[in-house]
């Protein structure tokens, strides 16, 4: 009741109206923007008698205009509606609910799980934030930016498999499918300098350090590495078995001293030899057109003029000019044995980075299932992040290159296969080279040391009679 003695409630006929109303705005909008479906239409003949009702009380419909306006509105989505959440399956925190406490435990716990602090984190979120948001519709409201940052690091940290892992983070097997491949492309988008050979100022400190080491105008050390996958699926898989059998991706990465990656090449298969991945990148190319290396020419020994160059091990032909690797074999001078163990621990770094960067990021440390599409992309990913990580001053933790069994007893991660021998049935199947490696280790000491081409010989000769024997 009023002031005035009046009822504010409507008569039983205007709230007919209202409905009738409110009805045919509904459903005369829902015809205009879904005509032309079948299933829309079979509902336009269900709701006909109501039409009918509707059209046979136009006196009420007149008369409630601005309800009719209203109702216009409410189904054009002027007003906010509540979002449906009933056909999506929302799962419970864990390891994102702890993530989002910003205690002041937090920022170790950032470190544990996501190899970084908060801040840092943060920089990232900032960072991609422009590429990643996504509109809100009245379906759902999408994941937040800092969600599924944290959750592709998380998996590129543990190296723990989708079920596992997005039940931590509270979201589906196919959110967090989408959501590393967003964050991949995110993040190269966000940090497109990352990865870049050294130019300008940023050389001079690098040409320095390589020459304390006593190789002037080295810019790096170059190497490979296998990234170990499951058998692939959509691929021929024995393009991908490697020699030490096993499925493998290779990577070729440039580092330098201070354990900075400067080029980076993945994508080629396990079977494929170094040299062949070398030529078919973007690094031979252009270190052969004279690119790469500018800097001041330097006169070495036996009067070579060199302007650049990279540190490589005996796997690189000697064809190639730009890459110095050692003289090896058995039999050296005392000024080649000099050189070869200079030239090791120098080029010890490239080894070093690949220890820190998969063992901090352990998903390419061990056999995992993968696409290969996408694979590339997330190791050039984590060299991005190894690389931002060093740039902001963040201590590499020498606790991850361990691991605690139950007894509290370290190891070093078991990422390496078998040595092939120990996997080998029979010696059957084995080249006379293989049977000479085999051999080797077994000599006394004194054997490798004196009349060296003798004996070298001598084991040639009985690793080749063996082979044959097993042959007949």
């Amino acid at each position: 009741m009023d002031s005035h003695g009046c009822s504010n409630g409507l008569h039983d006929e205007e709230i007919d109206a209202v409905a009738m109303a409110m009805t045919a705005v509904v459903v005369n909008t829902m015809s205009d923007k879904e005509c032309s479906s079948r299933n829309m239409l079979t509902r336009l003949r269900q709701r006909r008698p109501l039409l009918q009702s509707v059209a046979e009380a136009p006196d009420c419909v007149a008369t409630c205009e601005a309800v009719v306006q209203l109702c216009a509105a409410v189904t054009s989505g002027v007003f906010p509606r509540q979002t449906l959440r009933w056909w999506i399956k929302r799962r419970t925190g864990g390891t994102w609910e702890d993530l989002r406490l910003r205690d002041d435990a937090t920022d170790e716990y950032f470190r544990q799980k996501l190899r970084m602090s908060m801040a840092m984190f943060n920089h990232i979120i900032a960072a991609c934030a422009a590429y990643m948001e996504k509109k809100v519709t009245h379906y759902r409201m999408p994941l937040p930016v800092e969600q599924m940052i944290a959750f592709a690091l998380y998996r590129w940290a543990f190296g723990e498999t989708y079920e596992s892992g997005t039940s931590a983070f509270g979201i589906g097997r196919a959110t967090g499918l989408q959501a590393v491949r967003d964050v991949t492309s995110r993040l190269l988008q966000a940090y497109p300098d990352a990865i870049k050979w050294p130019m300008g100022r940023r050389r001079a400190p690098i040409l320095r350090a390589f020459r304390e080491k006593g190789f002037p105008n080295c810019f790096g050390a170059i190497d490979y590495t296998h990234i170990y996958i499951d058998k692939p699926a959509g691929a021929p898989s024995e393009n991908y078995y490697d020699r030490k059998q096993k499925f493998s991706v290779q990577a070729q990465v440039v580092v330098d001293l201070d354990l900075r990656i400067l080029d980076v090449h993945v994508g080629y298969p396990g079977s494929v030899h170094g040299v062949r991945v070398l030529h078919n990148s973007p690094l031979f190319r252009r270190a052969e057109s004279g690119e790469l290396f500018d800097a001041t020419p330097k006169n070495l020994p036996h009067g070579v003029v060199t302007r650049g160059y990279l540190l490589g091990d005996n796997g690189y032909p000697v064809a190639c000019l730009w890459i110095v690797s050692p003289y090896g074999g058995i039999d050296q001078g005392a000024d080649e044995e000099r050189f070869d163990t200079r030239q090791k621990v120098a080029r010890g770094c490239v080894e070093r980075a690949f220890g820190r960067l998969k063992c901090m990021w352990r998903l390419f440390l061990r056999t995992h299932k993968t696409n290969l599409e996408t694979l590339p992309r997330q190791f050039v990913v984590v060299c991005t992040l190894h690389n931002i990580l060093l740039d902001a001053g963040i201590d590499f933790d020498e606790n991850l290159l361990w691991d605690v069994d139950a007894n509290s007893v370290r190891r070093h991660p078991r990422h390496l296969p078998p040595p092939l021998l120990l996997q080998q049935p029979h010696p059957r199947h084995l080249p006379p080279t293989l049977l000479l490696h085999a051999c080797l280790p077994r000599l006394p000491h004194h054997h490798l040391v004196g009349e060296t081409h003798r004996h070298h010989r001598r084991c040639v000769d009985a690793a080749e009679t063996a082979c044959t024997a097993v042959h007949l």
